[in-house]
């Protein structure tokens, strides 16, 4: 038989491990941005070209992977109190209730990983790059790979993260069934 207060007190911290970690992915999200912007910014005054422009992609990437992990694990926490608490007790609280609105309602235009704003990010960066560095060949080609790489790796987070609910619930219900 579950304890009722251990249930409770992990419904208590799930739901602020939720809130917690969707207001640090957005100061996160903001820092990333602000960082690689001024990183950009300096390297241009500075008139650093080369390789070192490569480095605020890496901000970027960095930033956009921290966005993208928290996003999942909250996402997770979600469907899990939805499969254990709510399925559980027959309620339809918060989780079930969201994702039904957002099955019903789809969002038009809200994108929880920020890719449009990372996408122009990339886009921004590689400008700089090739306005900074000399005509090299072979550094024109690097940093074009890491560029589309990026926008590659975006593209299927997006793909993963929209996948990720159904897939979550699913294989809570099956945990949760054996």
């Amino acid at each position: 038989m579950p304890n009722p207060d251990l249930s409770t007190a992990e419904y208590v911290a799930l739901r602020a491990t939720i809130r917690e970690r969707g207001t640090v992915r957005m100061c996160a999200v903001l820092i990333g941005l602000a960082v690689w912007g001024g990183l950009v910014t300096a390297l241009l005054i500075a008139g650093r070209p080369g390789p070192g422009m490569l480095v605020p992609i890496m901000v970027l990437v960095a930033t956009f992977e921290i966005n993208f992990f928290m996003h999942t694990g909250v996402e997770r926490i979600g469907r899990y109190i939805q499969v254990f608490y709510e399925e559980q007790t027959d309620s339809k609280a918060w989780e079930t209730t969201a994702m039904s609105y957002g099955a019903r309602f789809p969002s038009g235009g809200l994108d929880a990983l920020f890719s449009i704003v990372f996408f122009a990010a990339t886009l921004l960066n590689f400008l700089a790059f090739l306005t900074t560095t000399p005509q090299s060949p072979g550094w024109l080609a690097i940093s074009l790979l890491a560029h589309l790489a990026f926008n590659y790796r975006i593209v299927r987070a997006r793909r993963a993260s929209a996948a990720q609910r159904a897939l979550d619930l699913e294989r809570f219900r099956n945990l949760l069934s054996k």
